[in-house]
């Protein structure tokens, strides 16, 4: 790994128009989630339109220039059969098999004026052979409580900002969810409403066994259902323009806006692990 880590952003669509006026496309979102993490470390942030409906959807020439991929949301549904989204699934799916030093990164998701949709996440899971399916109508939105599983707690356990190890607080904005943990992969936490709250995968050279302590830089894949990129003013502007459509139902719209004020670990925690992953040396 380089002294400047190279992130290829793979864009899957564009925020709300409110979100986008204001706190900009994805491209802008993540590098604040990147700076803001760790402003110390000087990275290249390169954008790819994946999701082109009338036109050759942008991938790297050469992927091995970079050090990760990380996917952003989509207003489309991980489990739709479009051109687009089976191109995707399938060049994540040959990253993962045969480009281990290439870290996978997900934990972003999107919506649309008919449903909320989980896609980062749940595009890795698909190429990992793990199913995204609705979730029976449940909405999971705003800061909620991640249970840990002990590997999560393990991940997450010099995160200082954390005032109690088997919690960590994250934005949320779903409806769909991957029931199932992908094969070789180790579950991170859940919630009342979802149990698969991300799962990390170790490159097939780790040496790493059950109990012994984090490598991070072992780490070849790591997802989250939720937002680190997400802020309060993000989340407020989508549950007010969902809420207003009838999208998001009035009590929902209630708990979040209530929970809107509670700490959010996606920029001191999640932020940082990421960070961590990626570039283990820079990030210690």
């Amino acid at each position: 790994m380089s002294s400047h880590p190279r992130i290829a952003l793979f864009i899957c669509d564009t925020p709300i128009p409110s979100v986008l006026a204001e706190d900009g496309d994805y491209e802008k979102i993540f590098n604040t989630l990147l700076h803001e993490s760790r402003s110390d470390i000087q990275y290249t942030l390169d954008p790819y339109l994946v999701r082109k409906e009338d036109s050759e959807p942008e991938y790297p020439e050469n992927v091995d220039k970079y050090d990760a991929i990380i996917i952003t949301g989509s207003a489309a549904s991980a489990y739709e059969n479009l051109d687009w989204i089976n191109l995707l699934v399938g060049y994540i799916a040959d990253v993962a098999q045969t480009k281990p030093n290439i870290k996978l990164i997900a934990e972003a998701m999107s919506w649309d004026d008919v449903k909320g949709i989980c896609f980062g996440h749940q595009i890795i899971a698909r190429a990992l052979g793990s199913p995204c399916v609705p979730n029976g109508g449940k909405w999971e939105v705003g800061i909620t409580e991640v249970q840990l599983t002990e590997i999560g707690r393990q991940l997450f356990e010099d995160m200082t900002t954390i005032t109690r190890f088997d919690l960590k607080n994250i934005q949320q904005m779903h409806r769909d969810h991957n029931p199932e943990i992908p094969e070789s992969c180790h579950h991170l936490g859940s919630t009342a409403v979802c149990k698969n709250q991300g799962f990390i995968r170790y490159k097939p050279s780790s040496q790493h066994t059950p109990g012994s302590p984090i490598n991070y830089g072992d780490i070849q894949i790591f997802t989250v259902q939720g937002h680190p990129e997400f802020t309060k003013r993000i989340v407020t502007k989508i549950v007010t323009a969902r809420s207003g459509t009838g999208v998001i139902d009035k009590i929902t719209a209630e708990d979040a806006t209530r929970r809107a004020d509670w700490r959010n670990d996606g920029v001191s925690v999640l932020g940082k692990v990421i960070w961590k992953i990626i570039a283990p040396a820079l990030a210690a």
